[in-house]
């Protein structure tokens, strides 16, 4: 059921070359802080949500389909338990191999995709179950297919949705957190990035390209982006950042799912005495505050 990635084997069973191991070998060629950590964050070893899910949570039951047009790999949603406590979890998935890859469409959600998710979301606010959403992916998918069933409209519609939910919602981008994609589950009360996570309203070769006519240019992009856990910390848009192991998650995903789960258990037990009305309140005056810089 899960991709679970800790051997060469398994990442990679065609016997393909791999990627470097070690954060080192694919970093020490740019000299931008920030886009060693967008390399970093897209390490094609390093932990996605499924890997995340099964070391941390338990007795996960999956959720599918949208009632409406039909299922998205690329979220998965699902009832599970953490400490013994019940919760949702939803979360963006991309794939290991060439074959889960276009299973999972690269991470690209489609608006089915995000209307499972906000089923879900409510499903948890019917029953008064927290809310852990795990932000993992290069944004949302941009065919045609996509936008001829209403792909803003689900963005919009789960921007609304979640800063309505009367119940916990904690919030961490483990990988690419990228533009609407990743803020269509966004809209926590708390929010919290991975060490080596980046978070941008656009991917520095998209920003590139529309800048400096230029997408080789993503290097200096990406700095001018702010997008970092650090970045993203002193600008007041995330709450905590969770650190990884030396070198990335890549390198030891279950001490990294180790120090997840801490910040998860003190996310969730700071929210629990939380009444609904606080909790949406908290949610709407923390994402009206962002990028009031005269504030």
């Amino acid at each position: 059921m899960f991709e679970v990635e800790p051997d060469a084997t398994a990442d990679n069973p065609q016997g393909a070359p791999t990627a470097p191991e070690t954060a080192g070998e694919e970093a020490a060629a740019p000299s931008d802080p920030a886009w060693q950590r967008v390399l970093l964050a897209r390490h094609p070893n390093r932990p996605h949500s499924l890997d995340y899910i099964e070391r941390i949570f338990s007795d996960f039951q999956e959720i599918h389909g949208d009632r409406l047009f039909g299922d998205d790999p690329a979220i998965v949603a699902g009832m599970a338990l953490f400490d013994d406590s019940p919760v949702m979890v939803v979360a963006e998935q991309k794939g290991r191999d060439t074959k889960q890859r276009l299973y999972r469409n690269f991470g690209m959600p489609k608006p089915e995709g995000y209307r499972k998710a906000i089923r879900a979301m409510q499903l948890a606010g019917k029953f008064g179950r927290p809310v852990v959403t795990l932000l993992d992916t290069p944004g949302a998918y941009p065919g045609i297919d996509a936008e001829e069933r209403g792909q803003a409209e689900a963005i919009a519609r789960n921007l609304r949705e979640m800063a309505r939910l009367a119940v916990p919602v904690v919030v961490v981008c483990i990988g690419e957190g990228g533009s609407g994609g990743a803020l269509a589950l966004g809209v926590g009360n708390t929010v919290l990035m991975m060490e080596n996570a980046v978070y941008s309203v656009i991917s520095p070769e998209s920003c590139a390209s529309i800048i400096y006519r230029d997408s080789g240019k993503a290097e200096l992009a990406a700095g001018a982006l702010r997008l970092t856990a650090e970045d993203l910390l002193e600008l007041g848009l995330v709450d905590g950042i969770i650190p990884e192991p030396p070198g990335g998650a890549q390198l030891d995903p279950a001490a990294a799912a180790e120090n997840l789960r801490l910040a998860l258990r003190e996310s969730l037990a700071d929210l629990s005495g939380w009444s609904g009305g606080h909790l949406v309140n908290h949610r709407y005056t923390k994402f009206r505050k962002m990028g009031n810089v005269f504030a």
